[in-house]
């Protein structure tokens, strides 16, 4: 496949991206060359090679969800969070509804 002057312009104006025509010839041959490179890919065999997404292993490190019951540094303050709410309900901030 090969990008021509015309080609680039469509493109610069449906990406609605301004572009004088020294740009638009300067970016041609950069074009070409991507698509030089692309092709270039396409033709490497990949048969049997499994695709990856690292070339390490690599696995989340996770640890426990637990609320820390201290209040100073975690959770277990509902309560006194809540006593602050103009309007709680069931335990979470109540707040007005707005539909427009």
């Amino acid at each position: 496949m090969s990008v021509d002057k015309a080609m680039v312009a469509k493109v610069a104006s449906l990406a609605r991206i301004a572009m004088s025509d020294a740009e638009v010839e300067a970016l041609v041959p950069e074009l070409n060359n991507i698509l030089g490179w692309v092709e270039q890919l396409q033709e490497v065999n990949v048969e049997g090679v499994a695709p990856t997404t690292s070339v390490i292993p690599n696995a989340l490190r996770l640890r426990d969800d637990v609320v820390d019951a201290d209040p100073l540094t975690g959770g277990g303050v509902r309560d006194a969070v809540l006593a602050n709410a103009p309007a709680p309900q069931h335990g979470f901030f109540g707040v007005p509804k707005v539909i427009e």
